[in-house]
């Protein structure tokens, strides 16, 4: 533990206020000890292990030999509120370039990446619009915006994704049809998109072919990287927006097979 942290309050050592510390901690440091728990909360090893294992089947953080992550893996997605914290300076610069793809008057479909959050953050800039989501983020932020009439899409609520998927989900987009879909996923290579769970490849695969037009939105840190499965080919996108992290030699890759722009970080 960093010794400019505060020693944790008495609070602390009651469970949901020492299982909070211990998800804000993880989230901050991206990992972190059963040791370095011990310390932060104040309690027995044996406790520490036992909140663990209870945030890990929550879906808040991914337990490993010795310790807790919050960092995804090729089989396990990080959690929805680390997602959050991450990558933001390139999600912002992927989400002004989107914008201008966004059509007033239109349609859209965004999924429950927080790349997609950063364009949904933008969208009052364009309206009127109508959104479709599944995404309860974006379902916050999109209430409050009079220009947009707003379809929620619902389900089974996913602690790790804070999004909305399963049947119910898919059985609602498939009634829609949309002007564009913007979806975002864990990871590519210069040919194919990938994500590390099944139930969300076939809520994506819903969401695109619901679409008139789909917009890829990935940052630099996805690629070249492989998950589980595979969601669909790159050339099975209109659009893809990367920022300017992403290696030159994958973006000319990439240009063989869908049309990229180049999002710049700080943009005249």
């Amino acid at each position: 533990m960093n010794s400019s942290d505060p020693a944790p309050p008495r609070a602390a050592r009651t469970r949901a206020a020492r299982q909070q510390r211990i998800v804000e901690h993880v989230l901050a440091q991206h990992s972190a000890s059963a040791a370095e728990l011990v310390e932060l909360t104040g309690v027995s090893l044996m406790t520490v292990h036992r909140d663990v294992d209870e945030l890990a089947r929550r879906g808040l953080v991914r337990k490993f030999r010795g310790g807790v992550s919050a960092q995804p893996t090729s089989v396990f997605e990080s959690h929805s509120e680390y997602r959050r914290t991450v990558r933001l300076a390139e999600k912002n610069a992927i989400a002004a370039a989107a914008l201008a793809m966004v059509e007033p008057g239109s349609s859209i479909m965004v999924d429950d990446s927080t790349t997609a959050l950063a364009l949904v953050r933008r969208l009052e800039e364009v309206g009127p619009l109508t959104v479709v989501t599944n995404y309860l983020p974006a379902l916050e932020m999109l209430k409050e915006m009079s220009e947009v009439r707003l379809i929620a899409l619902g389900g089974e609520h996913s602690r790790t994704h804070d999004s909305f998927n399963g049947i119910a989900c898919m059985e609602s987009i498939a009634a829609m049809s949309v002007d564009a879909a913007f979806v975002s996923t864990s990871s590519m290579t210069g040919s194919m998109t990938y994500h590390q769970e099944q139930e969300v490849v076939l809520v994506k695969r819903a969401m695109l072919e619901s679409a008139a037009r789909t917009v890829l939105l990935m940052d630099g840190s996805k690629a070249p990287r492989r998950a589980l499965h595979q969601l669909l080919p790159l050339d099975r996108f209109d659009d893809l927006v990367v920022d300017e992290q992403m290696a030159e030699p994958l973006v000319v890759e990439m240009r063989e097979h869908v049309r990229v722009t180049v999002a710049p970080q700080h943009p005249e």
